[in-house]
């Protein structure tokens, strides 16, 4: 039931906050390992949370878990995306034209402490998991509640992006979008951030 009303039950990531103002936190997170799939959202039916599914697999989250030991590997919090512009390869002549709006979207599972580095975690079987270390960030961090929706999303990034500025932060790459709750977590009681690298 406490999930129903955003109880967070599960590991989350360590950080060490640098600074914290109305508007948002500074955050240096630790070292991590996470498993992640890269896919084109057109290919899930046009759903943006179609990696859910594969990750939820490798973990053994929905049944046998699709890994080598095969191990169950817990569940934590958050659910990270990063939406990436499609690249298309050089040609000629150059014509300047729209693609609309493809894009491929990168869905990370932070995995347990106890998988300390790459090795440590089971590896997945098949191609479409990867298993990648990601060293110490630090993040400007915006915490908000409710249903994620892109012009949400949108939103909470520009007014992030232009307080960081305001403040001296120098933008270091794309949003991150951190959601912690299941789907069924009623709106009003879900734990959603937006984090932007910075320098």
């Amino acid at each position: 039931m406490g999930l129903v009303f955003g109880k967070i039950t599960v590991e989350t990531p360590k950080y060490e906050v640098l600074k914290s103002t109305s508007d948002y936190e500074i955050r240096r997170y630790a070292p991590h390992v996470v498993a992640e799939v890269t896919y084109d959202p057109s290919e899930m039916k046009g759903n943006k949370d179609g990696g859910f599914t594969i990750l939820a697999n490798y973990i053994g989250a929905l049944g046998t878990p699709q890994n080598s030991k095969p191990e169950k590997i817990a569940m934590t919090a958050p659910v990270i995306t990063r939406t990436l512009p499609e690249k298309i390869d050089m040609t000629a002549p150059v014509v300047t034209k729209s693609c609309g709006d493809r894009q491929k979207v990168t869905m990370q599972f932070i995995l347990p402490a106890k998988c300390s580095n790459a090795e440590a975690a089971p590896r997945p079987l098949g191609e479409r998991v990867v298993i990648r270390e990601e060293g110490a960030y630090t993040y400007g961090v915006v915490k908000f509640s409710g249903v994620a929706t892109d012009q949400v999303v949108n939103d909470k990034v520009e007014k992030l992006k232009k307080s960081l500025e305001r403040d001296g932060y120098k933008v270091a790459g794309d949003y991150l979008l951190a959601r912690y709750n299941p789907p069924w977590t009623l709106p009003m009681y879900r734990t959603n951030e937006v984090m932007i690298p910075v320098e």
